[in-house]
């Protein structure tokens, strides 16, 4: 409810550094509730789709590679204008899994050590654009590691399973 609550500007429209209205191919980029925004060290922001049926990297396809390119490119221009920093010098990702179900893309200084930015979570956006214009269906055949904290609930589901 939080990201339709944004998504809605029935909350935090006051925090909005950048929107697309399209309903398709538009994105609300808004500071990471992890980011204080006194400095530029740990910056960290996050792009959330208006599309409501995509809800993670498993539901891409070559079709909403006009949305990925939209969050990669105006993304990292309103940082830049925003907040002075370059789009080289910062990480550009997605998670998987992802926290919670509805697509969002983030923003963190290249420096900052964020949770979740390591290799088995992460997929830079840059690397996902590149893969969805090699296949449209990558994601949906791709094999894709991640890692698991013991206290999670998908862990324990595997362990019930006994793939763990």
């Amino acid at each position: 409810q939080w990201v339709y609550n944004i998504l809605e500007k029935k909350a935090e429209a006051d925090r909005i550094i950048h929107e697309n209205p399209d309903p398709c191919n538009g994105f609300v980029l808004v500071p990471d509730f992890k980011w204080n925004q006194n400095q530029l060290d740990d910056l960290y922001l996050i792009a959330l789709v208006h599309h409501r049926e995509v809800k993670s990297l498993r539901d891409l396809t070559a079709e909403h590679l006009p949305l990925l390119r939209n969050i990669l490119q105006e993304g990292k221009e309103a940082i830049a204008k925003r907040f002075g920093v370059p789009g080289s010098q910062l990480r550009i990702y997605l998670h998987y899994q992802p926290s919670y179900y509805h697509l969002h893309v983030h923003f963190t200084a290249l420096g900052y050590d964020a949770p979740g930015s390591s290799v088995e979570r992460a997929h830079l956006l840059a690397d996902v654009i590149d893969n969805l214009a090699l296949d449209s269906m990558y994601y949906q055949k791709q094999a894709l590691t991640f890692a698991l904290r013991a206290d999670e609930l998908l862990f324990k589901k595997f362990q019930e399973a006994g793939r763990v």
